[in-house]
């Protein structure tokens, strides 16, 4: 579904977790770009870490051109943004806080943009009720709209491209089901060899995890053979230790007992969505990958954000009591199980057992659980709700009371 609108946005992103944030606005900067033809400046204040995302970045140019987009660099100083004009949507991503040089341009503006503040994806009870409620700025004509990505119809929904998962399944049909060759292909580009029959292939993007070393014990003394892709990135180190290596490098294979693992480039958008794809199990982290791992189909298993004071672990049975709701008792505890001994950083031996005992009816869930979530796209439910008239009408009765 395309919304009509020649509107210009910006949207800021404070780089706080090296690519979480930046994969969440360039995917939203790219889908409002050329799904929904707004004009799309981001502002980002880490053009090196995007770099991982969008290889033509240029780290040294302060202003650039890629996909479409206009790509700023947000300099945190007294005198950026004196001469810049905001946009007519406003997005501030995660809570970053926009510069005061750019509120105060926002408040002087004859028709004050629509301003969004884009919150972290929850699958709190909580997040309904808070989900596109105002907040007026304490001394501006200004009101900020928190808009919260989740997995109800109550709230933002998720991102998704408009063709993301009709790719998807050719991709899955076409090169690994009929077409060995392309299949060898793709994995050729990554400088990994393809499947070996009756072979697991596991992906693993995770935080540092105390949890690391009992999975790959258990599966370097396990009857399956498996094969683990690690794309560079904080994981590597804890892997290197494991194999008594010193250090690993891109390219880097390993062996032990029936287990092995390789070290691939941190690799684009794109290009990650097919590895997830490709692979029997996702082990994911954050919240781009994580969504990106719900998309592709298969199984996965969460590493959510470690917050200090355990509120993630909140967080992540409440993803759990909806994303098992419909699963059979025994499949549900064993997702359970394993997600929640990753996650608490304990021996996950027993349960990588009890998960993959499953693993075909969790294949089957996953793929339901993606088609039931496609319909909620938040870009769609973001520019309803920018267009929509009783919040337009609050927004000037507030403005016009000041």
């Amino acid at each position: 579904m395309k919304i009509e609108t020649n509107f210009s946005c910006d949207i800021f992103c404070a780089v706080v977790d090296n690519f979480g944030d930046i994969g969440v606005c360039w995917r939203l900067a790219k889908q409002l770009a050329h799904e929904h033809g707004l004009a799309v400046r981001l502002w980002i204040d880490d053009l090196a870490s995007f770099k991982k995302l969008c290889a033509e970045i240029k780290i040294d140019r302060p202003a650039q051109q890629q996909q479409g987009i206009d790509v700023r660099l947000w300099l945190h100083t007294a005198n950026a943004f004196t001469h810049i004009q905001p946009a007519q949507i406003v997005i501030e991503t995660f809570a970053c806080q926009l510069p005061e040089k750019y509120i105060a341009a926002m408040a002087a503006m004859p028709h004050p943009p629509v301003w969004i503040n884009l919150e972290h994806l929850s699958a709190e009870d909580w997040v309904e009720e808070y989900h596109g409620l105002p907040s007026p700025h304490p001394t501006l004509p200004l009101v900020k709209y928190f808009f919260f990505p989740g997995f109800t119809a109550a709230t933002g929904g998720l991102l998704l491209e408009n063709k993301l998962l009709v790719q998807r399944d050719v991709f899955q049909r076409d090169a690994f089901q009929n077409n060995p060759l392309a299949q060898a292909a793709m994995w050729g580009t990554l400088g990994v060899p393809p499947p070996q029959p009756n072979e697991i292939r596991v992906s693993l993007f995770c935080y540092e995890n105390a949890a690391l070393p009992s999975l790959f014990s258990h599966w370097a003394t396990g009857e399956k053979a498996i094969f683990c892709v690690i794309p560079e990135g904080r994981i590597v180190p804890q892997v290197a230790t494991f194999f008594k290596h010193d250090a690993l490098k891109i390219g880097d294979t390993l062996q032990q007992g029936n287990l092995r693992v390789q070290i691939i480039p941190f690799i684009e958008q794109d290009r990650y969505d097919e590895l997830l794809w490709a692979c029997d199990v996702n082990f994911v982290r954050g919240e781009d990958s994580f969504v990106r791992a719900l998309w592709a189909g298969r199984p996965c298993v969460w590493h959510i954000y470690p917050q200090h004071d355990q509120v993630h672990l909140q967080k992540l049975q409440a993803f759990l009591n909806l994303y098992c709701a419909t699963l059979p008792a025994e499949m549900a505890a064993s997702t359970q199980a394993l997600w929640n001994a990753w996650n608490n950083e304990q021996n996950v031996s027993a349960a990588w057992d009890n998960y993959w005992t499953h693993h075909l009816l969790l294949q089957q869930h996953a793929r339901t659980w993606s088609a039931n979530l496609a319909g909620n796209r938040l870009t769609v439910n973001l520019l309803n709700f920018i267009h929509n008239p009783a919040r337009m009408r609050a927004s000037r009765s507030y403005s016009s009371s000041q």
